[in-house]
């Protein structure tokens, strides 16, 4: 019997990333990726966000924050709190912002209670999230924004809905506002699921979470959830048939097509699957992605519903038939997010783990 304690994920990855150090997937990686110049970090970092393929913020568990105006190409520190963990990053422009702390009792040195801070002024400074019954949401691990239109008294205007969840090792609670972080709301996944990974919404009412249904790793499987009335009920939309998994990202380049990635920390074994839903979430289906007990998969991005890339400890991985075949990707190792920004001249994909990296793609 497998005993697991609260700080095994993190502990996997620190002894990964050293195993892993000089181990490509395969043998050839396409020069595609261009490593950005930014200031080391002795560990993976989490987040990445653009409002534009120019303009964006990336931080790290240091408490750090940074900004760059030239699509990476220069970076300047506009934040820095330490005990706290920046952990997940969410823009709705290029002064509004949420930023998502991990919260205490799971990795060292974090001494931030507060999950969820807010930004007016572009992330200079940053003040924390109010909401009744916030104490059920120990820390955050996702952020997911999206616009909707609506009509309102005859007239079309446009909603943001945000969604912070979390987190790593448990709780599983989220919080929620459809008035652009004016107001938030406490939802509270602590019956369906032991941990919360990542948050995806589509529109008011229709979202998915990773998850695992444990808190436990040695009791969980990896697990996603799915809501069509706002979080006030969840339904299983997939599970994984083994043990000490959860599901860590997930990436959807359309409305019905969407991959996630399951990480397995199981002593000995060694096949490595994606999962890949064409049905807007309801289903899911296993796609072997490699047989290799030194890679732990980690964030997930996908340029339209073919090409794609999923991050890892040993370096990254790429299709371009939907998952059906994988070749090695330059994107760096435990790459944590990555993410696709567009405009109407240009399109570019980053990737933050170790390293931040670019990839310049045709419009």
């Amino acid at each position: 019997m497998h005993i697991v304690n609260r700080r095994r994920f993190g502990q996997g990855v620190a002894a990964a990333l050293a195993l892993g150090a000089g181990h490509s997937a395969h043998a050839q990686t396409p020069p595609s990726w261009r490593e950005l110049p930014t200031t080391p970090y002795n560990g993976k970092q989490d987040d990445i966000a653009f409002v534009n393929p120019d303009t964006g913020w990336y931080g790290n568990g240091a408490g750090k924050l940074y900004r760059t105006v030239d699509g990476g190409e220069t970076w300047t520190q506009i934040w820095d709190q330490p005990g706290t963990f920046i952990r997940a990053l969410g823009f709705i422009d290029a002064q509004t912002g949420f930023l998502g702390n991990v919260g205490v009792g799971y990795y060292p040195n974090v001494a931030d209670t507060r999950p969820l801070y807010r930004t007016d002024d572009g992330g200079r400074s940053w003040t924390p999230v109010v909401a009744d019954n916030i104490g059920v949401v120990a820390g955050v691990c996702g952020i997911d924004i999206v616009r909707e239109q609506r009509i309102f008294q005859g007239a079309l205007r446009t909603e943001t809905i945000i969604h912070a969840a979390g987190r790593v090792g448990g709780p599983a609670a989220m919080l929620r506002s459809v008035d652009g972080g004016e107001t938030w709301s406490v939802l509270d996944l602590n019956a369906h699921a032991g941990m919360i990974l990542d948050v995806k919404f589509f529109d008011a009412a229709h979202g998915l979470v990773c998850a695992a249904s444990a808190s436990d790793l040695s009791q969980a499987n990896a697990l996603i959830l799915r809501t069509s009335d706002g979080g006030a009920t969840w339904q299983e939309a997939y599970r994984s048939s083994r043990a000490f998994e959860n599901c860590w990202k997930m990436s959807f380049p359309s409305r019905n097509v969407g991959y996630a990635t399951v990480q397995n920390y199981a002593e000995g074994a060694s096949a490595r699957v994606i999962v890949k839903t064409t049905d807007g979430g309801h289903s899911w289906r296993e796609l072997p992605l490699v047989d290799d007990a030194r890679v732990r998969t980690f964030g997930i991005g996908f340029v339209d519903e073919n090409w794609g890339w999923v991050g890892a400890t040993t370096g990254g991985f790429e299709t371009r038939d939907g998952g059906a075949h994988w070749s090695a990707a330059d994107l760096g190792r435990a790459v944590n997010k990555i993410r696709i920004v567009r405009d109407s001249a240009r399109a570019r994909a980053f990737a933050i783990g170790v390293s931040v990296r670019r990839l310049d793609l045709a419009v």
